[in-house]
């Protein structure tokens, strides 16, 4: 639990409402939090959604995990309470460009429940859209990609408290989405994400037509290179 240590403050309110953005941008802003073991495939699916979304004239941007920790966490380790306290900071950002009517996506391991949940708690409370997807890719195949060779070291014994080897990960319960990566490619995982975007309104309708033929070129374009891509993380 996070100790409030601010004291004589006040929230200000500003004179533009959230429907103001949202109607400037033809958008609904939210928070999309992927999560998944390390390797999993999260940031490759959220950096392609993020282009595709671009592309078709949305604004989104990644909160990604090893970035975060390059700046704003970078004061941060991977003991229980830091991974907390990591979650938590991202949660309050990713609610604050949510707000700003920006589609966000964050891509951390994020391996606790409670974690996760206050994360949506936070938006919750706010009135903001908050859409847990989790990237579930077996621990096989993530230890096949491992592309910093930190599932190597973990089995070695060398890396302590890594997630999915000696610290738990605990799979959400009830995420709006679950994607294979070990299935299918990034581009058939955005068509998927882009479809429920679609159908939830999260994007405005007079673009829904473009949207949708984007989602059809994306799921034909897979099927003729075949959907047995593998995707990184």
């Amino acid at each position: 639990m996070t100790t409030v240590k601010a004291t004589n403050i006040t929230w200000h309110s500003t004179h533009v409402d959230r429907t103001d953005r949202e109607r400037l941008l033809r958008q609904k802003g939210c928070t999309i939090w992927f999560t998944g073991l390390p390797s999993s495939g999260k940031s490759t699916t959220a950096f392609t959604l993020e282009h595709e979304l671009i592309s078709l004239g949305y604004l989104a941007y990644v909160l990604d995990g090893d970035n975060v920790r390059h700046g704003l966490n970078k004061n941060l380790g991977f003991s229980a309470a830091d991974r907390e306290e990591n979650i938590r900071r991202i949660g309050e950002v990713a609610k604050l460009f949510a707000d700003a009517g920006i589609l966000t996506m964050t891509s951390f391991i994020s391996p606790y429940r409670r974690e996760r949940d206050l994360a949506r708690k936070i938006h919750g409370e706010a009135g903001l859209l908050f859409v847990e997807v989790f990237v579930d890719t077996p621990i096989e195949i993530c230890e096949e990609r491992d592309p910093k060779g930190l599932y190597q070291k973990a089995r070695r014994g060398e890396l302590k408290g890594f997630t999915g080897i000696d610290d738990p990960y605990e799979p959400p319960l009830n995420p709006e989405l679950v994607v294979k990566t070990g299935e299918y490619s990034p581009e058939i995982i955005t068509a998927q994400i882009l479809s429920y975007l679609v159908r939830n309104d999260f994007l405005v309708v007079d673009e829904k037509n473009a949207c949708v033929e984007r989602i059809n070129t994306l799921s034909q374009q897979n099927l003729m290179h075949g959907s047995d891509q593998k995707c990184r993380q």
